[in-house]
């Protein structure tokens, strides 16, 4: 069965940092594009970033260039995402998901989601 768990999420202040990991089971995450997406209350879901298969790419929104770094680690199954300085406005749930694709950010070309790790910037 097709899962993919994120973790990592919490409370942070503004400037500071989390890291989400995203790990795949029935399935091996190095074969496949994997975004992260995220979304806030009352807003639509948006592309953050992405990794292809054999890391040969790496996209980032606009919004998260330079703060966010996304990994992957093929021994443990797993992406990571590093979020570094951090604002109130990256306050969302956080969603990893699968590709069979290149590199999007558009949520439609992703078929296999988890269930999301709330992230919240506040003082």
């Amino acid at each position: 069965q097709v899962q993919l768990v994120e973790s990592g999420g919490g409370l942070v202040q503004p400037g500071g940092s989390l890291r989400l990991s995203c790990t795949a089971s029935g399935f091996s995450l190095e074969h496949h594009t994997i975004g992260w997406f995220r979304q806030a209350p009352g807003k639509e879901r948006e592309g953050v970033s992405c990794i292809t298969s054999s890391d040969r790419y790496t996209y980032y929104a606009d919004f998260v260039k330079g703060r966010f770094t996304i990994s992957r680690d093929n021994y443990k199954n797993t992406v990571y995402l590093q979020m570094n300085s951090l604002k109130p406005e990256d306050t969302a749930v956080y969603y990893c998901a699968r590709s069979w694709g290149g590199s999007s950010l558009f949520w439609e070309d992703y078929d296999s989601w988890g269930q999301g790790t709330q992230v919240t910037v506040s003082s």
